[in-house]
């Protein structure tokens, strides 16, 4: 469960304060300026409240706080445009941003994988942290994926919020048994919007935060309208799908696709593909006639691409490869800034890419 913020520190710095003013201010009234006949009298301060400071992991998740957010806060987010969450490794600023935040949004499930040490001392610190994955009805991983095994009791234990790891959970963090991709799933980040505004609300209960995740939502159910109209018009023989690593499950869960195999094995893009997996793989191309094989921005094209000319020299395919936007926001003027548009671009280039 998530611990929240110990507040001594703000209450003492206030309480030294008033302290000092009124040490200094003594009991002399005749002392006091006589304000002048026509001056209007000051309108008295108001105790003033501290905006919200929210840290989000992901380009992703720092974009759905910030919608939220507003004007109320500062949203500061730890992976920029374009990196990879699954390469990512934390550094002294990172840890230094977390243990100043009043909530830490994470994606979990394994996905931040060099954020762990980081976010487990920002909890030891008395910092709260909010684990969305965990509480969005997240799937397990198709039998046969090169996954480390976990208990249900180990998932259930996660809750909504983030749960301390032990050490031996640290040493396997490299896979699991659920996906951590939801976001690929608007509907599922539109319930992820809600644990957020709930999360806000225990902070600063004066705003209606769920008044604004209301409004979010309904954009997000607008979006999957649209991009299941977007995927209708792709052939039934054509869903069946390769990407470079198990990414797309959740897509594949909500708008009708399989994937039939990925060229690195496992969830996490620092996995290694084994050149028997490989070669089976290529099978995979030829008898089924994909022609396009999935990839990320975020990562390198290089065995995706080579297993497209290994297909292309055994066969008469032509397998192109396809650069989608997964793990991050696409960088200014990409169309995938944003996490509507990075759903809106990548629905967009899957269709144009299946849909010939």
């Amino acid at each position: 469960m998530s611990r929240t913020r110990n507040p001594l520190r703000r209450l003492a710095v206030t309480a030294a304060v008033a302290l000092t003013l009124a040490a200094c201010g003594g009991t002399d009234q005749t002392s006091a300026p006589t304000p002048a006949p026509d001056a209007a009298p000051s309108a008295p301060e108001g105790p003033s409240v501290n905006p919200v400071l929210i840290v989000a992991t992901t380009s992703t998740l720092g974009d759905v706080v910030a919608q939220l957010v507003g004007d109320d806060g500062e949203v500061r987010v730890l992976m920029a445009p374009g990196v990879d969450p699954h390469g990512y490794q934390a550094s002294a600023a990172d840890a230094a941003a977390m243990r100043e935040a009043d909530l830490v949004v994470q994606n979990g499930l394994q996905l931040e994988e060099g954020l762990i040490a980081a976010v487990d001392a920002a909890i030891a610190d008395g910092v709260r942290v909010l684990d969305l994955a965990p509480g969005l009805d997240p799937i397990p991983f198709e039998k046969g994926d090169e996954h480390d095994d976990h208990s249900d009791e180990d998932h259930d234990d996660h809750g909504d919020e983030h749960d301390d790891h032990s050490d031996e959970d640290h040493d396997d963090h490299a896979h699991g048994e659920f996906d951590p991709h939801f976001w690929f799933d608007p509907l599922r980040m539109a319930d992820g919007v809600d644990l957020i505004a709930t999360a806000l609300g225990d902070i600063r209960p004066e705003i209606d935060w769920a008044a604004r995740a209301t409004t979010y939502r309904a954009e997000l159910e607008a979006l999957d309208t649209e991009i299941t109209a977007q995927f209708a018009t792709i052939p039934a023989e054509r869903r069946h799908i390769i990407t470079n690593h198990d990414s797309l499950g959740y897509l594949a869960d909500r708008y009708g696709f399989e994937i039939v195999g990925t060229v690195v094995p496992g969830a996490s893009t620092t996995a290694e593909t084994n050149p028997q997996a490989f070669a089976a793989l290529v099978d995979v191309l030829i008898d089924e006639g994909i022609d396009v094989i999935f990839a990320e921005t975020t990562d390198t094209t290089t065995l995706a691409d080579q297993l497209a000319s290994e297909a292309i020299g055994r066969g008469d395919l032509d397998v192109r490869v396809v650069q989608l936007y997964t793990g991050a926001l696409g960088e200014p003027g990409s169309g995938a800034e944003t996490y509507v548009g990075m759903l809106r671009t990548t629905a967009t280039l899957i269709t144009e890419a299946l849909a010939g």
